[in-house]
């Protein structure tokens, strides 16, 4: 992250800047350790406090590379399941995919939506709807929707970090990922709190069947 935020900072009047921001969003879409939240929220932040990268491109580009990404997920899914890999099996993502099969039967729009926003969860999600056949003309509207409300909220919150510290433009994009991490985290509780209580209020039967 500290290597990605630094290259941000040396590149930020280059056209580079927004090659390296719309490939960091595509391949977070199915490899979650990359950081393309923060990476997003400092261009941004950078682009109002040092008046490069432009935000409304950023926005555009993170639109794009968040749906490419989540379509890859989902292909990545049909063809080899979600439990090839060691970091899928592993307990938050093997309950992040468990989750994602329940939520795709009963909840498959809000579900995708809402994982946009959780760096594991998205992948998780996009992953098991390849795995489950879930339908990819239902599949992807909904991820280039998501990505396009993903994209204008992590650029929202760079842009208004950065123009509330406008002339230190390095502390305006730690403040920007701290927003970032902590609404996502909110995000994320508030998620799988309401999967919770769809679950105990499901119908035996279909408790029955793990479909709640």
């Amino acid at each position: 992250m500290e290597l990605l935020t630094d290259f941000l900072l040396s590149a930020v009047s280059s056209p580079w800047v927004y090659l390296v921001v719309f490939a960091i969003v595509v391949i977070d879409g199915f490899f979650p350790p990359v950081p393309s939240e923060s990476i997003v929220v400092v261009a941004a932040a950078l682009g109002v406090s040092a008046g490069s990268p432009n935000p409304i491109v950023i926005v555009v580009l993170a639109a794009i590379g968040a749906a490419l990404g989540d379509n890859i997920a989902y292909w990545i899914g049909s063809r080899i399941g979600v439990s090839r890999f060691r970091w899928m099996r592993g307990p938050r993502a093997a309950s992040a995919i468990d989750r994602a099969g329940r939520g795709l039967v009963v909840r498959p729009a809000s579900l995708l939506l809402t994982a946009r926003y959780i760096p594991v969860g998205r992948t998780a999600v996009n992953m098991t709807a390849g795995a489950t056949e879930f339908p990819h003309r239902r599949f992807w509207p909904l991820t280039m929707l998501a990505g396009a409300c993903w994209a204008v909220y992590s650029v929202l919150i760079g842009t208004i970090a950065g123009a509330w510290v406008k002339d230190q433009p390095l502390l305006g994009a730690a403040i920007g990922v701290v927003l970032a991490l902590t609404l996502g985290l909110v995000i994320d509780r508030i998620a799988s709190a309401a999967a919770r209580r769809q679950r105990w209020s499901a119908p035996l039967s279909l408790r029955g069947r793990g479909l709640e």
